[in-house]
């Protein structure tokens, strides 16, 4: 048995005990909502957005540690005696508020659609 895996028979609900987690909740299938196309779609778009943000967040995150230890390009002044790290550190953490709310927002649309795909597989109307 995996820990914490949606794959699991039974998960633990707190020291020791256990409870069953059924395969179908309230006559729903779970494997055949994930295995759907809305369903595919939707985690395609999730993937469309989450995996670029990621890599644009590590990018911009790693340059500043690269950019001062092996140049001198942010140690030149930019305004009065602020250098150039000085800034782009701040802008570190604009950006991470920025992606945050960004991604906030973003996920409650998906999260609204994973909710509307549930709620129509419970309703029984399979339509693409």
């Amino acid at each position: 048995m995996k820990v914490g895996s949606v794959y699991t028979e039974k998960r633990t609900a707190g020291k020791g005990r256990e409870q069953a987690v059924p395969e179908r909740l309230g006559g729903t299938d779970f494997t055949g909502v994930a295995e759907g196309p809305k369903f595919k779609a939707l985690m395609s778009r999730k993937k469309k957005f989450i995996v670029p943000l990621t890599v644009f967040f590590l990018a911009f995150y790693f340059m500043l540690p690269i950019l001062t230890s092996y140049t001198n390009v942010l140690e030149q002044p930019a305004i009065g005696d602020i250098s150039w790290a000085w800034l782009y550190a701040t802008a570190q953490f604009i950006m991470t508020w920025v992606l945050c709310i960004v991604y906030v927002k973003k996920f409650h649309k998906f999260d609204s659609e994973a909710e509307d795909i549930v709620e129509t597989e419970l309703k029984g109307d399979h339509r693409p």
